[in-house]
């Protein structure tokens, strides 16, 4: 574990606050992405609020003052965050190379490419990345590199909470569903023939939908869109969906700052460590599972002291579960 220098916390820190300024700017933008216009019908002209890219819309009245007022105050407010939306990215575009500059940012381009896409519609909202690459955004919280042997993955997994409904999201990703989004990251993406939860690019990266588990007396959800990734439920997956939820801004291997939402560190570590017990689990992930647990760990212990693990702060998890994690990561460090 080593702690950023100087010079790299500082381009942390400002690539923070760029990248949150920016994201605020995206939202703005994409909110004006189909625009106004007027249509003529039977000799009176309509304003229209464009809502979707295929065309639908709604009508906000007749032509009058009131409706040209509307009109002329949504073209200022569009023109004007174009504008500033221009600005932030060439600002981030910038930092971006004073990041690679430092070498600040390991994380795949590709994760960071696919969580900028979800944050633009602001559909990262109702997900969080979970798995081996939310240690990324654990070390950002502590502005230290970890052991890159212990991050390395060729697949992110995108957890959505069950709980909410699917339309929630569908109409954020306007009706082109989960894969249509990461077609933009990366046109390479498919689905895949044979696991139905799974999208995978040229190079064999896979991005995987999960959620917890309902069990059997619930429907399970439906795809966001034809041909879309079919969300796959998993068991005690709600021990991360209930954990508290952290945004941290990480920085991708090619300096680009991106916002990563993943499960509060101390429910990662102990989750990790009930995995390493489990009978079906691989031994060379079971392995794996614990020296991640034994990580995060650590880093709670030395750099987020204001994370304590305190069984009364994790009391979404089963009181066995809690306990013998607990017991292993103490016995192990």
């Amino acid at each position: 574990m080593i702690p950023l220098s100087d010079q790299q916390r500082l381009f942390l820190v400002e690539s923070d606050q760029l990248y949150r300024a920016w994201r605020e700017v995206a939202w703005r933008h994409n909110e004006h992405k189909y625009g106004m216009r007027w249509k003529n019908v039977n000799g009176t002209d309509y304003l229209l609020r464009m809502t979707t890219a295929s065309g639908n819309s709604k009508s906000l009245g007749a032509r009058s003052p009131k409706t040209e007022l509307i009109y002329d105050q949504f073209k200022a407010r569009k023109e004007l965050t174009e504008e500033k939306y221009q600005g932030l990215n060439t600002a981030l575009e910038t930092q971006s190379r004073l990041n690679r500059a430092v070498r600040l940012g390991r994380m795949p381009k590709i994760i960071g490419d696919i969580l900028k896409k979800l944050d633009q519609v602001q559909a990262l909202s109702e997900l969080r990345v979970v798995g081996t690459h939310a240690i990324f955004a654990y070390e950002s919280m502590a502005a230290v590199e970890l052991k890159m042997e212990l991050l390395a993955s060729g697949d992110v997994d995108l957890l959505y909470d069950v709980r909410q409904p699917v339309s929630l999201i569908t109409k954020k990703l306007d009706g082109e569903g989960l894969l249509g989004l990461l077609k933009k990251a990366d046109k390479t993406f498919e689905l895949s023939s044979t696991e139905q939860f799974r999208a995978i690019n040229k190079d064999g990266f896979m991005v995987d939908l999960i959620g917890q588990d309902k069990g059997m007396l619930f429907a399970k959800p439906s795809p966001m869109a034809k041909n879309d990734l079919e969300l796959v439920e998993i068991p005690n997956l709600e021990w991360l969906a209930n954990s508290p939820r952290v945004e941290q801004v990480v920085i991708a291997s090619n300096g680009a700052p991106v916002m990563m939402p993943v499960p509060d560190p101390r429910a990662f570590a102990i989750h990790k460590a009930w995995l390493s017990h489990q009978v079906d689990r691989e031994p060379v992930k079971k392995q794996r599972d614990l020296n991640q647990a034994l990580m995060v760990v650590a880093i709670l212990q030395e750099y987020l002291p204001h994370l304590p693990m305190n069984t009364c702060d994790m009391r979404y998890f089963p009181k066995g579960v809690l306990k013998r994690a607990l017991t292993d990561l103490k016995m192990k460090r």
